[in-house]
């Protein structure tokens, strides 16, 4: 087990270089599909595997043991001196051991095959010659008893664990079980500590489960999930203008004092999911979902939303989503969306990419799939707007920049033949059912105050009005001249845009508006100065104070506990902030609250802004 580590960082060293070298070769023409800034990601992506390759190097050194293995080169070079012949007989046989040896593996675990042509194996252990290697994860494989087939290559590990001598006893084979233990456990150790073992192996998490059979034929790694990572809630920050003097997107009207409208929008709700395949054992679903944006075929042009589904165990392949979201219930499960993006492409439309995210029950780790993607395109080929109407839109697998056909992991190669066969195939492909609507003429009012691009749920349109109201008030009509960038203090722009990466805050900001809206007039109701007034006072006094909250853990996505634990915290403290109070609340032994800083307060225009 000692000459293990050296070993295997030696082959991802050779493994490494391999990589480099093919992608020094790639040419922008042999990609499959559309690749942007093709040379800047292609130096990226070198410097990444010189990084790599440095680390495994450096990893290799601290492993190898120090002067040994000089003295045992003088000894091998005194031995050639001596005896020249047997050495050579010796390199030839070392040489046909070399060539033998990639190709004999050993099953890390038992395999029965599901199709036609897999090569089952019973035993943990056994030893299989692999005759010919595959892009796709499926080698060609031979057992000792002459049978062929089809093996996971992410089922195999290098080498043979049988002794060619067959004298030794049940006590030497406990060992050699308990060593290959020991390598199996020391290889996990590495996968932790240099997570990408897997890439110089051409393996990643999805090639794992999916030759595990966990995972259907199409899903992906979620692509729109990383964006939304790296974007935030930069989208609801004012837009500057080419000369970096001016706003692009944030107007006042002179008359009315109020936010110029500048574009319409479209309404559309997600009704629900058919035929989506469920992923396998081993693997457990922690959320379904839908993430949405603005999309032209090539490139984003919006934020990414996302709904979360709901579904029947009885009946795991459909999904649901709530039309309609009143009250306190989680707007994360608002299916209504609108969109607003002022892109002039004639290919625009929505983007839907259905995903979950899941734990590997054996090894702990999460992740997120694209189960499939779906487009809906705005316009006809007049140029017109679809019509307000029912969509049922085909979930394709793969990638949106390549179709494959979503089907499960289990299904047989081939297409059906019959006529009838063919009928219950299409009936069974996946769909996704979108209904384009109209809204009535105050949403449509309200929806012409927001940013040109943007995607977010309808129940969230009030509460996005009155911050960008406020946003222009002290970015146009508070500031001494428009070239003035000096620092704001202005808790709710400084914080407001952390609440979109926070739903239930967002649903409790929304809960504590709604009960301060019914205790106005109608004539408060249509005053602007004091609904903005009310708007500070409310968002003060609830998520304000919840933001910096000790007894609020931080976000998770599709972590139940952490979910509920904040529900339990954002309640309670509504429940006890709306007992009538002063500003004394904020100073109250028994309301913690985190030190203060003064980022709190502070807008900063040139950061913030976009």
């Amino acid at each position: 087990m000692s000459d293990y580590c050296p070993n295997r960082c030696q082959e991802l060293q050779m493994s490494a270089e391999k990589t480099q070298r093919t992608l020094m070769k790639l040419t922008k023409e042999e990609e499959p599909a559309p690749v942007g800034s093709y040379e800047q990601r292609k130096q990226e992506e070198e410097k990444r595997l010189l990084d790599i390759l440095e680390r495994v190097t450096s990893v290799s050194l601290e492993l190898s043991p120090p002067g040994p293995s000089c003295a045992a080169e003088d000894n091998e070079e005194e031995d050639e001196e001596e005896d020249e012949e047997e050495d050579e007989e010796e390199d030839c046989s070392h040489d046909e051991d070399e060539d033998e040896k990639p190709h004999v593996y050993t099953a890390l675990s038992d395999f029965r095959g599901e199709q036609e042509g897999d090569l089952s194996v019973q035993v943990k252990g056994q030893v299989l010659r692999i005759t010919r290697e595959t892009a796709d994860g499926w080698w060609s494989a031979q057992d000792a008893n002459g049978n062929r087939g089809l093996v996971p290559k992410t089922y195999l590990k290098v080498g043979s664990s049988v002794d060619d001598h067959e004298e030794e006893d049940e006590d030497e084979e406990d060992e050699e079980d308990e060593e290959d233990e020991e390598d199996e456990d020391e290889e996990e150790k590495l996968r932790f500590f240099f997570p990408t073992f897997c890439c110089f192996k051409g393996v990643d998490a999805t090639d794992v489960l999916s030759a595990m059979g966990a995972i259907p034929s199409g899903f992906r790694p979620s692509s729109l999930n990383k964006l939304l990572v790296e974007e935030g809630s930069c989208y609801v920050q004012p837009k500057l203008s080419q000369s970096q003097l001016s706003f692009s997107d944030l107007f006042l009207d002179p008359d009315t004092g109020r936010v110029r409208p500048v574009r319409t929008c479209v309404c559309f709700g997600l009704w629900g999911c058919r035929m989506i395949p469920s992923p396998g054992v081993g693997v457990q679903v922690l959320s379904r979902h839908v993430r949405l944006c603005a999309f032209d075929g090539s490139q984003v042009l919006s934020n990414i939303h996302t709904v979360r589904a709901t579904y029947n165990p009885k009946s795991p392949k459909t999904w649901s989503f709530s039309p309609r979201v009143t009250g306190v219930l989680p707007s994360l499960l608002d299916g209504d969306c609108f969109l607003r993006c002022n892109a002039a492409s004639p290919d625009l439309g929505v983007l839907f990419e259905l995903g979950v995210t899941f734990i590997r029950t054996s090894t702990g780790e999460r992740g997120d799939l694209s189960c499939g993607w779906a487009f809906l395109k705005l316009r006809d080929d007049t140029g017109n707007l679809l019509p307000n109407r029912t969509y049922e839109l085909p979930v394709k697998g793969g990638t949106p920049y390549e179709e494959e056909e979503l089907k499960e992991a289990s299904a047989t190669r081939g297409s059906p033949s019959g006529v009838f066969q063919k009928m219950l195939q299409v009936r069974r492909l996946p769909k996704l059912i979108v209904k384009l609507k109209s809204s009535n003429s105050r949403t449509r009012a309200q929806l012409s105050l927001l940013p040109d691009s943007l995607l977010l749920a309808v129940s969230w349109v009030q509460l996005l009005v009155l911050f960008r109201q406020l946003q222009a008030d002290s970015l146009l009509m508070d500031r001494p001249t428009m070239q003035n960038a000096d620092l704001m203090c202005s808790p709710v722009l400084s914080t407001f845009p952390e609440l979109l990466d926070q739903p239930d805050l967002l649903d409790a900001l929304r809960s504590a508006w709604m009960d301060a809206e019914s205790n106005m007039s109608r004539a408060q109701k249509r005053d602007s100065s004091f609904l903005k007034q009310e708007f500070v006072k409310v968002y003060l006094s609830s998520v304000y104070f919840l933001l910096h909250s000790p007894s609020l853990p931080p976000p998770r996505w599709a972590d139940p506990p952490s979910e509920e634990q904040r529900s339990r915290v954002i309640y309670a403290a509504l429940d006890a902030l709306r007992r009538p109070a002063g500003p004394e609340v904020f100073v109250d032994p028994a309301h913690h609250h985190l030190a203060f800083d003064v980022a709190e307060l502070t807008f900063d225009l040139l950061r913030m802004a976009r």
